[in-house]
């Protein structure tokens, strides 16, 4: 399945990476680079992925997956991101999937996607 990106989610994604560069240095945003790469592979490959699900009760149709299990799958030069942070916020329209957003753990997902859609 192809993947499309909201513009938030371009940024989000560019922002995570700035940031874990910025805090931890530029082998740290690489290895966060390959999990996200690594999460949005596994979407595209199957979408209702294990550990995947759908926001029914807030926003039906939106799908979270959070990074931390494709972690054991993004190894760079023996490394890996051992606490990622960030879950996927995806739909599927039609035949793509859609990335919706990619949000830090701590914020309030749901009012965060609300603002979005």
């Amino acid at each position: 399945m192809a993947l499309r990106y909201f513009p938030a989610a371009r940024k989000d994604i560019k922002d995570a990476l700035q940031w874990s560069s910025e805090n931890f240095g530029r082998a740290a945003a690489r290895r966060y680079r390959q999990l996200i790469g690594a999460g949005l592979s596994e979407i595209a490959a199957n979408p209702k992925l294990q550990h995947s699900y759908e926001l029914s009760a807030l926003l039906p149709g939106i799908r979270l997956y959070h990074l931390r299990h494709s972690r054991k799958r993004a190894v760079v030069e023996s490394q890996f991101v051992r606490n990622p942070r960030h879950f996927v916020a995806y739909t599927i329209r039609e035949a793509d999937g859609v990335i919706v957003r990619v949000l830090h753990d701590r914020m309030e997902i749901a009012r965060q996607l609300q603002d979005t859609l």
